[in-house]
């Protein structure tokens, strides 16, 4: 059974920069496309960052493009989300998700109702 665990949230100020990290263990890692989502206060959770399997293949919702950049180390089983030009906006608690899917489509790798298992989440908290 796949498992998958996140860290690295914290609070800045805007501008500032974080990197989240996550580990996945329980199964071959490259089956997974790997996803970041979002849930801010009171709002629905909702898509950041998709990465394929083999790396190849990410997608960024607009809010985030230019400013987040998604990456994997398939040898260490590892996810990243670096956040740089954080803005108050940000501020939300952060979930990885594991999709097992090898393909690189949008439409599978977008939607979180195609990724079957998350993190606890990390809080991201970015002051004005």
């Amino acid at each position: 059974q796949v498992r998958v665990s996140e860290s690295g949230g914290g609070s800045v100020e805007t501008g500032g920069s974080l990197r989240l990290s996550c580990v996945v263990s329980g199964d071959t890692f490259t089956k997974y496309a790997m996803g970041w989502f979002r849930q801010p206060p009171g709002q629905e959770r909702e898509f950041v960052s998709a990465i394929s399997g083999s790396g190849t293949t990410t997608y960024y919702t607009d809010s985030v493009r230019g400013r987040f950049i998604i990456s994997r180390d398939n040898a260490e089983n590892m996810v990243y989300l670096q956040l740089n030009s954080l803005k108050p906006e940000d501020t939300a608690d952060y979930y990885c998700g594991a999709n097992l899917y090898f393909g690189g489509d949008r439409k599978y790798m977008t939607d979180q109702r195609h990724y079957g298992t998350w993190g606890q989440g990390t809080q991201v908290t970015v002051s004005s």
